[in-house]
């Protein structure tokens, strides 16, 4: 018996469905149909792995069957299945004999998809961000995927933005663009709701936020700028642009240069530097002693400066104006008539273009006569020029006397540092630290020996005027016009360059610490006084990364307030090295805040007594032996800082600085130098570094230190008085000051009053001395001796017991009216004190009790006796 099956088979099953439709349908032939059994089909068996199908006979006679699944399929999982399928007869008799098998035949099916999921998108929300302006072919793309597994249900046909009535719109690829030009100021975001349909219509499940962002048009510059800074006095260095970044608008960018500026021109001498005087400085600067300050600040000791305009405007920078109508001179004394060689003048100047004359700094003339000028600083067409005539000498040849230096700082109407080093024949000028040679050195003849005496003068020169009779003395033009400050001669040393850099260093300027990742790819340069800054670099991010650590610092305690401004220039280049991008500059300003002002507060013993012998002793008596030197702030506390107290209230806290003066002055009376004096010990001074002068008005300590070392050497200040007969009191001021008189403290005064001791031989008035006309009276019966009654006309007329109860009760009323008299004179000055001072309760002793004794008439055998006397009670001094 033979039978066969097709060789091939195809077939369909939907999933979730088990029949399988075949093509051509499963039908085995015997041959040997005529013999029983042998003509029937039996079954079909399936030859493959796990074939998740099964094929069942539907006919024996005919050979018919079909194949079928044995469970759901997902056509996710596995879209095709092929197997092989083989026939087999019943065989031959009841029990299946000789049983025969058709060939095996292939048998190919497909699964069929039905639209069962619903598209997702790839990510579950998308972002872009467009220029305003521009219209876009496409802005960004959505993608949805649908997990079926037919073409018909897994392709997404079709994208649709949900949210109604924006500018923008999709197309079946999940594109989007914009329809209209956008605007930044319109709308800076917008929020898409977009879903998809998949071929079957199926929708997402669940539908996408799309935002999109408009910037506005990219303009190359520095973003993250702010324009106003705020620096905080005591903070140390403050960023700059701690959030700035240069925006290049994606152009390729081969280099960038970047410069800083900040603006102190205004701020005292061109920048915040401390506002000491210009001695104390140079001492803080570490210059040897020998310099003399021209242009000290008015005070008792040196008052050749007053009436001469200043420039109060910058916290005490003890600036001087000069309008071309006025100088001053210098006293005699204050620096030598000649100069030794070799010396040393400096000076802050700042002076703008003038007329085409000289105008003098600073002069020495003669006083009379001739007018010749011995030495003289003067600037003339933008040149500072030196004078300098030699003294007479054996040799008269030519020497150099005109040293000339073409300056563009002499014009620019900027401050500027001015150190000249004369060391003959070479003279050195440092203009703001750097050096300068001079262009032009002219010779001249030495001068003639002459006794006329010189007179030193600033802003121009002195001379004679004898050709009128009312006017013999005068100052010759040309006068200087523009600013001096801290004009300064050191006769027998030159200042050495470390001391000039020194005083010429700002306080205040740019900082930046690189960080270790970008120092190697960016450089860094500084001016000398770091008012500016060049940062270069190829790295846009690394030179970010720079800008954002520049800082400000400001040194000074007490820094100036006010307004820095401040200006980022930069240049960018391409790789065609020709500059590709315009970035603008940048401006904005660091405000200094207002520090909080010290209030320097003297206190101690302001009123007290000591004998008239301490005052005429050689150590006199200390005016301030108990006093202490006080500094304070007062700041309002915020509440989040310290929990403990409620918001606004105001605390004060003790600080500690530096002084730099302390003034004793007399109050009434000038000091009279015949008689009384004020004195310090000068060896503690100078082991202070302190300088003290005096005058009539009393004494001026100055240098810059500590208030501790103030508050000693104040301690031992003295004042003594030889001639204390007519002095019954004194009264002194001290006042002391920081930075020049910007701070001051409070006015302590001082009263000191002298105890006149009565001596027992001596009477205290010579108003209660007894009168001459009452004699003694030489009876046989009567002895005086021990009484010492002057009389000049001994008178030999015995007086009645009548007469001299009169002349005792006359002396006794002249007495009691005397009396009366100083007790009120003592209760008037009590008053007057009590009303100048407030209250006597530092008083060591009290003048109101006076005790009065009154001996009357003692009778002896021999002697009539009338004594009267008035007593001080005089505690001894504390």
């Amino acid at each position: 018996m033979t039978f066969s099956l097709f060789t091939t088979y195809h077939g369909i099953v939907t999933e979730n469905d088990d029949k399988v439709l075949l093509d051509p349908p499963l039908i085995a032939l015997d041959k040997d149909a005529p013999l029983r059994y042998a003509g029937e089909i039996c079954g079909f068996r399936i030859h493959g792995q796990n074939v998740p199908f099964e094929a069942v006979v539907l006919d024996k006679s005919t050979g018919e069957g079909v194949i079928r699944a044995k469970d759901k399929l997902d056509c996710e999982l596995q879209k095709e299945h092929t197997f092989t399928i083989q026939a087999y007869d019943c065989g031959e008799g009841p029990d299946g004999a000789n049983m025969k098998k058709s060939h095996k035949a292939t048998v190919h099916i497909q699964v069929n998809d039905i639209n069962e999921y619903s598209p997702v998108f790839k990510e579950k929300s998308y972002k872009a961000t467009v220029i305003e302006g521009k219209k876009y072919d496409s802005i960004l793309k959505v993608e949805a995927v649908d997990a079926d597994c037919s073409f018909q249900f897994s392709q997404i046909c079709n994208y649709e933005i949900v949210t109604p009535d924006v500018p923008f719109t999709i197309d079946k690829d999940g594109y989007i663009k914009n329809t209209e030009k956008l605007s930044y100021g319109k709308e800076r975001m917008y929020k898409l709701t977009v879903t998809a349909y998949d071929c079957g219509k199926n929708r997402a499940s669940e539908d996408v936020l799309v935002k999109i962002s408009v910037k506005p048009t990219c303009k190359p510059g520095w973003q993250g700028f702010n324009k106003r800074i705020e620096y905080e006095p005591g903070t140390g260095s403050l960023a700059l642009f701690p959030s700035m970044h240069l925006e290049t608008c994606d152009e390729p960018i081969t280099s960038i240069q970047a410069s800083i500026e900040l603006e102190t021109n205004h701020i005292g001498k061109g920048c915040d530097r401390d506002t000491y005087s210009e001695k104390s400085l140079h001492k803080l600067c570490g210059a040897s002693t020998g310099t003399v300050e021209l242009l000290p600040a008015p005070s008792s000791s040196a008052n050749w400066t007053v009436g001469l305009p200043t420039d109060n405007g910058h916290d005490s920078d003890q600036v001087f104006e000069f309008n071309g109508t006025q100088a001053i001179k210098v006293p005699e004394g204050v620096v030598s008539t000649t100069l030794k060689e070799p010396f040393t003048i400096s000076v802050w100047m700042r002076h703008g273009p003038g007329a085409h004359e000289k105008e003098t700094i600073l002069c020495n003339s003669d006083k009379t006569e001739m007018n010749r000028h011995h030495y003289s600083l003067y600037v003339h067409n933008c040149r500072l020029i030196l004078l300098l005539r030699q003294d007479p000498s054996e040799a008269e040849n030519y020497k150099p006397a005109e040293f000339h230096w073409k300056l563009d700082q002499v014009c620019d109407k900027e401050w500027h540092h001015y150190v000249l080093n004369v060391e003959f024949p070479t003279v050195s000028l440092f203009v703001d630290g750097t050096t300068f040679e001079p262009f032009l050195v002219t010779e001249d003849y030495p001068l003639h020996a002459s006794k006329i005496e010189t007179q030193l003068t600033i802003g121009a020169c002195w001379q004679e005027n004898s050709g009128h009779e009312n006017d013999t003395e005068t100052v010759s033009e040309p006068f200087f016009r523009g600013n001096l400050a801290g004009l300064m001669i050191r006769s027998g040393k030159l200042e050495n360059k470390k001391v000039i850099d020194c005083l010429y260093t700002c306080k205040e300027g740019l900082d930046v610490q690189l960080p270790e990742e970008v120092a190697s790819a960016v450089k860094v340069e500084f001016n000398p006084n770091q008012s500016s800054l060049t940062v270069e670099g190829d790295d846009i991010d690394a030179f970010d990364k720079v800008m954002q650590h520049i800082s400000y610092l400001n040194s000074r305690q007490f820094p100036t307030p006010g307004i820095r401004h401040l200006r980022v220039s930069t240049a960018v280049k391409c790789f065609n090295e020709e500059t590709c991008v315009s970035v603008p500059d940048v401006e904005g300003y660091v405000m200094v805040l207002q520090p909080e002002e010290p209030k320097i507060s003297l206190s101690g013993i302001d009123h007290f007594a000591r004998g008239a012998a301490e005052f005429e002793s050689q150590e006199g008596v200390t005016l301030f032996p108990e006093l202490r030197i006080v500094s304070t702030i007062t700041r309002e506390v915020e509440a989040d800082a310290e929990p403990e107290v409620t918001e606004g209230t105001v605390v004060s806290e003790e600080i500690m600085h530096n002084l730099d003066t302390c003034e004793v002055t007399a109050v009434g009376d000038e000091l009279d130098g015949e008689h009384e004096s004020l004195e310090v010990d000068l060896a503690q001074l100078q082991q202070r570094g302190l300088e003290m002068s005096s005058s009539n008005l009393g004494l001026v300590i100055t240098g810059v230190n500590t208030m501790a070392n103030y508050e000693q050497v104040l301690h031992l200040i003295r004042y003594k008085n030889w001639h204390t007969e007519a002095l019954f009191d004194r009264k002194f001021k001290l006042v002391c000051s920081e930075l020049n008189g910007r701070y001051i403290s409070n006015d302590f005064k001082v009263e000191v009053n002298v105890i006149h001791t009565a001596s027992p031989v001596e009477h205290a008035n010579n108003a209660m001395v007894q009168p001459n006309f009452i004699n003694p009276v030489h009876h046989a019966s009567v002895d005086l001796s021990g009484h010492n009654l002057v009389n000049a006309h001994q008178a030999s007329v015995v007086p009645s017991a009548a007469t001299i109860v009169i002349v005792v009760c006359v002396s006794f009323l002249v007495f009691m009216i005397i009396l009366g008299v100083f007790r009120i004179r003592a209760a008037h000055q009590r008053t007057m004190r009590d009303q100048e001072n407030g209250k006597e309760n530092e008083m060591d002793w009290d003048d109101s009790a006076l005790t009065i004794t009154v001996n009357p008439m003692e009778v002896n055998t021999h002697t009539h006796t009338v004594h009267a006397a008035t007593e001080r009670s005089i505690p001894t001094p504390s």
